[in-house]
């Protein structure tokens, strides 16, 4: 097995290099969530140009301190999404991306259930971690399947040999094939999964590879502070933080090279 990705047999199916002068919304939603929606996360995701905007090529989002009259503290940032625009079953998901520095910061590029309501709720529709960086420790990418009642997952981790991912642009990308996963920084394979289950509410267990077989859609966004991160700290710049994505891509299979898999 190469160590390195390849995209013969696959074809460009969606592309997105932020050219325009605004998010294009036929491809990406900006989702609108409030502090504490998931893991204990303390920013509130708007969609305001503040956070959200494209410059240079790029698409940046930014997140916000916010100190309010009585003295507390408020967050702000963004999170985009395919969903209901492009779904996907199986394929290369690809960013080229360059994360914030800093403490309480969790950039991410992944893939979520489209139709969590059918699949069951989280954890149980499964979610792929392409990307996520901790901004106290820029050095390393985490890649990770969630799945299975009760909860479990298959982690992998790369850290860069020089450098780190706030001071230059990386390429993460994800190779998602029926029942093996694998995982790249710059080309080359790091993690790679292929034994999961799926066991729902019911207690009965769904066929292999359940639930990574069914359509999933794209996610970008930029998590303040929450369960793994932790909170910001008083080294925490937020004045010159930002997370700059140059592009995202997706390649699938034709039908008939997805039938000799």
């Amino acid at each position: 097995m190469s160590e390195f990705l390849s995209y013969e047999g696959y074809t460009l199916v969606f592309e997105d290099d932020f050219d325009g002068k605004a998010l294009d919304r036929t491809k990406w939603n900006a989702e609108l969530h409030k502090p504490g929606w998931v893991n204990e996360e303390l920013q509130e995701y708007v969609d305001t140009e503040e956070v959200l905007f494209l410059r240079d090529s790029l698409l940046h989002i930014r997140p916000v301190k916010a100190v309010q009259a009585d003295g507390s503290v408020s967050y702000y940032s963004g999170r985009i999404s395919t969903q209901g625009k492009r779904e996907f079953t199986y394929g290369i998901f690809e960013a080229r991306l360059k994360v914030p520095q800093g403490k309480g910061f969790l950039p991410a590029f992944w893939l979520m259930t489209a139709d969590e309501e059918r699949w069951e709720q989280w954890p149980v529709c499964g979610e792929i971690d392409i990307c996520e960086v901790l901004g106290h420790k820029p050095c390393t990418n985490y890649g990770t399947l969630h799945y299975g009642l009760p909860h479990e997952e298959n982690q992998g981790a790369y850290t860069l040999p020089e450098g780190d991912f706030s001071e230059d642009f990386h390429t993460v990308a994800l190779e998602w094939l029926p029942g093996d996963i694998r995982w790249y920084v710059n080309g080359r394979r790091f993690h790679r999964a292929e034994r999961w289950f799926s066991v729902g509410r019911d207690g009965v267990r769904r066929p292999y590879p359940a639930p990574f077989d069914h359509d999933m859609y794209l996610i970008l966004n930029l998590a303040v502070g929450g369960i793994w991160p932790g909170p910001p700290d008083e080294t925490t710049d937020f004045a010159r933080a930002a997370f700059a994505v140059d592009y995202v891509r997706a390649y699938q299979k034709t039908h008939g090279s997805m039938e000799e898999l």
